[in-house]
């Protein structure tokens, strides 16, 4: 397993594999421009080159992108969906030009809007999105359950997919947060198995390609969107354990996005401290066995 951070852009593309050394980061994920703001970061063939050749001198074996958060694939509003559809274009070039092993995405919001109709344009965008561009994935992640905001669970991330065609080049990004938040009991060996098995008979495992790991603020269920650094939160140190040793995610980047210590995002301290996480749900799995 890839473990790894989040980590800054500052200075230059190249400079976030630099702090993913520093966080003794396995695997990076990046936003490609500022999350709140539609206006693009224009790289050039050179940082392209200049990230490469620094990942690959590096310990970070994956990088991996985030698109903004204003994107809303499913958005009525003609403005909001040229600029959605444009920034998630941008996302996936900028993607292929790295050598990123996917852009992940929020699929969007219905915004009060009817769930058939919503699902549908933000299928249509992402279908835009990837006809426009080449190479990189696109991974759709799941959502907490909150009203409104796609993907909310397996049946309606398959449900994107197939409605934006089923395109190869279409995966999904697991975020274990959200996945407790919106219902699934991730807590026990045995309910992450079933939650995978879950996840493989509606969307297939090899549409998976990555995880985020962050601890949640609030209970099983609940339908809010707040991480929790690890392993203070609700899910915990035997859940989180359990689910960073799932079998079938071997190989897959896991990237933190938890608050950190000081509000300042993941350090080596929380990086290390997966890593420590996953050696005991090993262990607890050996001794299961």
């Amino acid at each position: 397993m890839l473990i790894g951070a989040h980590v800054s852009t500052a200075g230059g593309l190249a400079n976030a594999v630099e702090r993913g050394i520093e966080t003794e980061s396995d695997a990076i994920q990046i936003f490609n421009q500022s999350p709140r703001a539609w206006r693009p970061t224009r790289y050039t063939g050179d940082d392209f080159a200049a990230f490469r050749e620094a990942l690959d001198s590096s310990r970070v074996e994956a990088a991996m992108i985030h698109a903004v958060y204003l994107i809303n694939c499913a958005s009525k509003q003609q403005e909001i969906r040229s600029k959605s559809i444009a920034s998630l274009i941008h996302a996936l070039r900028v993607g292929d030009g790295m050598g990123a092993e996917g852009v992940v995405l929020h699929a969007g919001s219905r915004k009060g809007e009817p769930q058939g109709p919503s699902m549908k344009r933000a299928a249509q965008a992402i279908s835009e999105g990837l006809a426009e561009s080449e190479g990189c994935p696109l991974l759709l992640e799941n959502t907490a359950g909150t009203q409104g905001p796609l993907g909310r669970d397996f049946a309606e991330l398959a449900e994107l997919i197939e409605l934006a065609g089923g395109d190869e080049r279409l995966g999904v990004c697991v975020d274990c947060c959200h996945l407790f938040a919106s219902g699934y009991d991730i807590r026990s060996i045995e309910a992450v198995a079933a939650v995978v098995d879950q996840l493989d008979s509606e969307i297939g495992l090899e549409r998976l390609h990555c995880l985020h790991v962050n601890d949640s603020k609030v209970g099983l269920g609940a339908n809010r969107d707040l991480h929790a650094n690890l392993p203070d939160g609700e899910i915990g140190r035997e859940g989180l354990g359990a689910f960073l040793s799932e079998p079938r995610f071997e190989g897959l980047p896991a990237l933190l996005e938890v608050p950190g210590p000081e509000g300042k995002g993941p350090g080596a301290a929380q990086i290390r401290l997966a890593r420590e996480l996953l050696e005991s749900g090993r262990a607890e799995r050996a001794r299961a066995s």
